[in-house]
């Protein structure tokens, strides 16, 4: 079971601090703008070496899955942060990502696709966020599928542990796992 957890959670379940400061906002700002490079260089060794179709665990998604999930689930994380911004406390929408993850689009377009989705959308994210004031980082929205009330800031913190995440599961396929 112990090995199931490493491979589900590579770097560990997410964990959000209590308290949030500057540096930490600023932490995740870098790591949401940085996901796109790393995953540029992975998606390329992945194609290199044929690893495209292999899982990063036994029943788990394939890389290409993965970097398409990637974009999908950023893509609503983004849209997220901005109506975060511009609505008194909004519900934002959840997707049933597995099931995307198994629609014909992953299977059928290039990897590449979501890649440069990815480099628009993280530049454009990276500088929303850059931008927010301590007041719009305390805006708050809640998700009904998680039953949770959200700060800007959380939603940050959790959009970076989600991009490293994903990362780990495509180095573990890097590394034979």
């Amino acid at each position: 079971m112990a090995n199931d957890e490493a491979l589900r959670y590579p770097i560990g379940r997410l964990e959000i601090p209590d308290t949030i400061n500057e540096g930490d906002r600023l932490d995740y700002v870098k790591r949401i703008g940085a996901l796109p490079k790393t995953l540029e260089s992975y998606a390329h060794e992945l194609r290199e070496r044929e690893l495209l179709d292999r899982p990063y665990r036994p029943g788990g998604w394939t890389a290409q899955q993965v970097i398409h999930h990637l974009a999908d689930s950023h893509l609503h994380a983004y849209r997220r942060h901005k109506i975060t911004l511009v609505e008194d406390h909004p519900n934002l929408v959840p997707y049933d990502e597995v099931r995307w993850a198994e629609l014909p689009d992953v299977f059928a377009v290039p990897v590449q696709a979501s890649v440069e989705i990815l480099r628009g959308l993280h530049l454009r994210w990276e500088v929303l966020l850059t931008q927010c004031t301590p007041e719009q980082w305390m805006r708050t929205a809640y998700h009904p599928g998680s039953d949770t009330n959200y700060r800007l800031e959380t939603l940050a913190a959790t959009y970076a542990w989600h991009g490293d995440h994903h990362l780990a599961h495509l180095k573990l396929i890097l590394q034979g796992a």
